[in-house]
């Protein structure tokens, strides 16, 4: 199933990635038991005593989070292998976007300029799209961009970053490492800019 083409969703992204997941199969109703010698005795399920997990389901993994230094390994659409860690050094902006995105589409341009003509600032782009990997190479070759870009999986996503509840969400990760900005929404090549002047990088060279 195929997200919904909407700019901004108008309600949480993870709820709508949730609607396109398989629903787990509803379990049969059993008789109660008694608990196993030795186990604890449980009572009603609560927010503090929760129901147990059913034999022989697997673990649901926890909603990811965004981490102070996140880590992101993973293939460009080239084939060529993309490192976070390796970019230590520059101002690195990770750019979540959708072909279906129209705010996305429309910042691009100015993510391209950045990362060609700043040499301290690279972009990496990551499609969290579900389309077809080559209608997303058609894509990029009717809206060309200087840096690179990865598709990455709608149902697990990179585990540094939270899972983006909307489109474009673009993080600014600084020299070090370390997360310096989150931008939920469009995003210009000045926010960006400015925000590593405020932060003690290079300012942007003056206009005219």
């Amino acid at each position: 199933m195929r997200l919904h083409h909407a700019a901004l969703l108008s309600i949480p992204f993870a709820l709508a990635l949730a609607a396109c997941k398989p629903t787990a199969e509803a379990p049969k109703p059993q008789q109660a038991a008694q608990p196993a010698t030795g186990a604890p005795a449980t009572g009603p399920a609560t927010a503090s005593n929760p129901a147990p997990q059913p034999a022989g389901e697997a673990a649901k993994p926890a909603e990811t989070m965004d981490a102070e230094f996140p880590t992101l390994q993973l293939a460009t659409l080239d084939g060529t292998p993309y490192d976070l860690a390796q970019h230590r050094g520059k101002w690195v902006v990770v750019n979540f976007w959708a072909t279906w995105c129209k705010p996305c589409v429309k910042e691009m341009p100015e993510l391209s300029a950045l990362d060609a003509m700043r040499e301290h600032i690279e972009v990496i782009g990551l499609a969290y799209d579900d389309s077809d990997p080559k209608d997303i190479q058609a894509f990029l070759r009717q809206h060309p961009v200087a840096y690179p870009v990865a598709i990455v999986d709608t149902y697990d996503p990179p585990r540094s970053f939270a899972t983006p509840r909307g489109l474009p969400t673009t993080y600014l990760i600084g020299p070090d490492g370390k997360v310096v900005k989150k931008f939920m929404g469009p995003v210009t090549a000045g926010d960006i800019e400015s925000v590593i002047a405020a932060s003690g990088g290079p300012k942007p060279p003056a206009a005219g």
